[in-house]
């Protein structure tokens, strides 16, 4: 379709972009007519996203722009406490248990998403921010194709190593086909769960936030639905547990592939590639620090099961999965926050405006103090009425819960600062440094606190583990943002 409106040039120079890194524009409708551009957006009548990645970012454009992610991040992270808290109540505390001890494995084969997707939204965020539309589009293609051959290889591999792994982790005969029947239907899902958390980061590269908060919000409900459905009414226990997770899992994964796929007047579309191993290497790197700590995570868990059945029994790996399925929830916000606002950095990054990137961190760091502050004072509030929804069946587990979650509740004045930091220098294409963070943080000091803290405290060691951990990070943090502040010129 020509365009017929006369007066518009590709290239205009944009406000706040130097002139050797000019961004282009594109027309893609014009005197009421519809281009082929539009097509995916009048399927999914997404809204426009009014906010662009070029833009001066004040206190209220900041957060009207990252919302979307933290709510995003926050209804994710609530679909998987349904799981739980169905699974808790309506199944039993083995069940439970179970499904808690297997989660890290499927976690970690699922981390690639993580990291192809917060890593390859920092280089297709750069890559805009110079200029280069087509380059940006083949990389993001690249990436996608990529992730869906990754996806099948492991669903194959997770599916052989499942038993094995079960008893790895500590299952008995009693917990082990209930992790195997479970982890082999929610692997069924493991393609469709990689895209999902990719394009969680390229919808908001893409300016389409929006559109990752309704897919998000429509697989978390769908799985909420299914849980009441699968579980309360066809009794079907832990399969049926697996079987919502699944079913959300391919709405939350394909329906932005089809996006994607689909001529869109976004930034962002799939199109024809050449395989780059260069790009695919840097998307990696940049994504280190989130693959890193999905994987430090997960080990991280297997660790505390282990003390936990240790010191408890199943009753400890039930009282951390009630934690750990609480703490999704609070930290989502700073997740949300950080992946929100990785693309603005990029892009700012990209295009060389310096003023802008110390704008962003100085405005960062003080929304996620308050962040930090008011979570905190939630979670202690909170601590009994969260606690009762899972374990008020038993008034011991539950007076152990509630204990354990309160000591717990003291990280969040913490960790917001050291997700941000990860993030913050993932959107730099600083992947080593993220990486840094990220690995030092969770797998050298958590594990260090969580094997010699109870040797000192007893359970509450365990509990208090992760508040060590966070300080001794804000310290990397804010160490590595110091030394960084001239070579990217954000201080």
């Amino acid at each position: 379709m020509q365009c017929e409106c006369a007066g518009l040039k590709t290239g205009t120079k944009q406000q706040g972009l130097s002139p050797k890194r000019e961004r282009p524009c594109f027309v893609y409708s014009c005197k009421g007519r519809y281009s082929v551009g539009t097509i995916s957006d009048i399927i999914f009548k997404e809204p426009s996203m009014n906010i662009q990645l070029s833009e001066h970012f004040t206190y209220s454009k900041l957060l009207k722009f990252t919302l979307p992610s933290m709510v995003m991040m926050v209804f994710t992270s609530i679909y998987g406490v349904v799981d739980g808290v169905f699974v808790s109540n309506y199944v039993g505390s083995d069940s439970f248990a179970a499904v808690n001890l297997i989660m890290p494995f499927l976690m970690i084969l699922g981390a690639v998403g993580f990291m192809l997707g917060s890593g390859g939204s920092a280089l297709v965020s750069y890559t805009l921010g110079t200029g280069d539309s087509k380059r940006a589009n083949e990389i993001f293609s690249l990436l996608i194709y990529v992730l869906i051959g990754l996806g099948a290889v492991f669903t194959v591999g997770g599916i052989l190593f499942l038993a094995p792994m079960s008893r790895f982790l500590g299952a008995d005969e009693t917990m082990l086909p209930i992790c195997v029947s479970y982890g082999r239907i929610v692997l069924s899902a493991m393609i469709p769960f990689m895209l999902q958390s990719t394009f969680q980061s390229f919808l908001v590269t893409a300016e389409r936030p929006n559109l990752g908060l309704y897919v998000t919000v429509a697989a978390g409900v769908a799985n909420m639905v299914l849980d009441a459905l699968f579980i309360a009414v066809f009794k079907w226990g832990v399969i049926g547990a697996a079987l919502a997770t699944a079913i959300s899992q391919w709405i939350g994964g394909v329906v932005p592939l089809l996006y994607f796929a689909l001529p869109n007047k976004s930034k962002l579309h799939l199109c024809r590639t050449q395989f780059d191993l260069r790009s695919l290497i840097k998307a990696s790197t940049n994504g280190a620090s989130e693959f890193m700590t999905n994987i430090s995570m997960s080990i991280v868990t297997m660790l505390y099961n282990w003390q936990l059945m240790r010191l408890m029994g199943a009753d400890g790996v039930a009282v951390y999965g009630v934690i750990m399925y609480v703490n999704f929830i609070f930290a989502a916000i700073f997740l949300g926050y950080s992946m929100g606002s990785a693309p603005i950095v990029g892009y700012h990054y990209g295009a060389g405006n310096q003023d802008e990137l110390r704008g962003l961190l100085r405005k960062s760091l003080r929304l996620i103090a308050l962040m930090s502050v008011v979570l905190t004072a939630a979670a202690l509030l909170l601590a009994r009425p969260l606690s009762m929804i899972f374990v008020s069946y038993d008034a011991a587990l539950l007076a152990v819960t509630v204990r354990a979650f309160s000591i717990y509740s003291f990280s969040f004045l913490l960790c917001g600062y050291n997700i941000y930091a990860s993030s913050f220098f993932t959107a730099l294409n600083d992947g080593f440094t993220s990486a840094l963070i990220s690995f030092a943080r969770t797998l050298i000091f958590e594990v260090s606190a969580v094997l010699l803290l109870p040797l000192v405290l007893g359970m509450d060691g365990v509990w208090s583990a992760v508040i060590v951990a966070e300080l001794a990070a804000l310290v990397l943090s804010a160490t590595c943002l110091v030394r960084k502040r001239k070579k990217y010129g954000y201080a």
